[in-house]
């Protein structure tokens, strides 16, 4: 019985044996059976980087009001066509008594120093005309010309010496001197008091214009009504920030003022985004740029990169610069402000040359290889240089050409 047992087991091992023989060559000749081999071909490689960004009007305002109050009546809507100096509200004006009346007080003020400068104007109009001083130099100057003749005579007759009368003429060049100069000063002096009532009149017509502002909104000398927000360009009314009733502050020099309308020209658009710095120096200005934009489907805009910031900023740990393109335009869509956009910036680029799949290539230390077919079921490992890659496709330079077959690396 124990023989037999011996003999059964034995017969079960080498059933057992060629078994497992027969499984091992079918699934090895399997594997042999389902590689796969592709040859290089000529394509374009393109290298690039992407940024991200948004699109924006190259001009965008914020349209202030020129005084205070409340928003009387919206004239126009967002999205709204608008042409510069086109009226986009009116504001109610709510003067305070207190502004009121240190208005008037200025208006007195300066009516008081006008007439104060006029009075002056006049009386030194009188004593021009008195000629004072002028008639004093012009007698002295007849009496010096007078004597300088008589002396003269004397001089030439040898009476006098030429040094005595060499003085005689002195004096009569000193007398006219004083006579011309005492002529100026009265003409400067009517003059300076004309220049003074002048100023006067401008304080007390910009008093006047002043109160009549904070009264009606707006000055008898001024063609344009102040409590009218009219628009500083061409363009889109982009928002409306205030509604009918909205209490708005006036821009001046302690304040921004309160946003009436935000309006851009829309005809000109600029995509603004960020770029990673292992990048940012292959870019220069007047690269290509092409946009797609999220709320757009199968559709790409042409843009040229126009600007590239000189500074980095921080960003979760990764420096980024910023980039500005200017947007080609496009009649076919309406690009809204604000839409969120990607920039595909083309680095480098290789037309029609020889090259294989990434996924196909075998790397030992710095060295790069590819598996080529030698026969029906093997392989040999072959080196090959390679150049530009987009991350899909790569540039073979040498070690390959156009009829070699290149085994497929599947992951396993």
């Amino acid at each position: 019985m124990n023989r037999g047992c011996l003999i059964g087991f034995g017969a079960f091992l080498i059933i057992a044996t060629i078994g497992l023989g027969i499984y091992f060559y079918q699934r090895n000749t399997k594997e042999a059976e389902n590689y796969e081999v592709v040859q290089p071909e000529k394509t374009d490689i393109i290298k690039k980087t992407v940024a991200t960004g948004a699109i924006r009007p190259r001009k965008e305002v914020m349209v202030k009001p020129q005084v205070s109050g409340v928003v009387d009546e919206i004239y126009v809507e967002e999205g709204e066509l608008v042409t510069k100096g086109q009226k986009l509200a009116r504001i109610k004006l709510v003067p305070s008594e207190v502004n009121i009346n240190t208005a008037k007080s200025n208006v007195e003020l300066a009516r008081l120093r006008l007439q104060e400068a006029q009075r002056e104007l006049a009386r030194q109009r009188n004593l021009n005309k008195q000629q004072l001083d002028v008639e004093e130099a012009r007698a002295g100057f007849e009496n010096a010309k007078q004597e300088e003749a008589r002396q003269r005579g004397l001089f030439e007759e040898g009476v006098i010496s030429e040094q005595d009368y060499n003085r005689f003429k002195l004096d009569l060049e000193l007398a006219r001197a004083a006579f011309e100069n005492a002529k100026v000063v009265a003409q400067n002096s009517v003059k300076q008091f004309e220049t003074e009532v002048d100023i006067r009149e401008q304080e007390l017509q910009a008093a006047i214009n002043n109160l009549q502002l904070l009264r009606e909104g707006a000055s008898a000398n001024s063609r344009q009504v102040a409590n009218i927000v009219t628009s500083t360009l061409d363009g889109m009314v982009l928002d409306i920030p205030v509604e009918e009733g909205t209490s708005v502050i006036e821009r001046n020099n302690f304040n921004e003022g309160t946003s009436i309308a935000i309006v851009a020209d829309m005809n000109a658009l600029i995509f603004e985004g960020k770029v990673d710095e292992s990048d940012v120096g292959k870019l220069k200005e007047g690269m290509p740029l092409l946009l797609t934009v999220g709320a757009i489907d199968n559709q790409s805009f042409d843009a040229t990169l126009e600007f590239i910031s000189p500074k980095g900023e921080d960003e979760e740990g990764t420096v980024k610069f910023e980039v500005r393109a200017a947007v080609k335009p496009t009649d076919d869509v309406f690009l809204r402000a604000g839409y969120s956009a990607n920039a595909d910036i083309i680095l480098d680029r290789r037309k029609q040359v020889l090259a294989i799949q990434e996924r196909d290539i075998l790397y030992e230390s710095d060295t790069t290889y590819v598996e080529i077919k030698t026969g029906d079921r093997s392989f040999e490992k072959r080196q090959v240089e390679l150049g530009l890659s987009d991350g899909i496709k790569v540039e073979v330079l040498g070690g390959l050409d156009g009829s070699s077959e290149v085994k497929v690396q599947t992951k396993g």
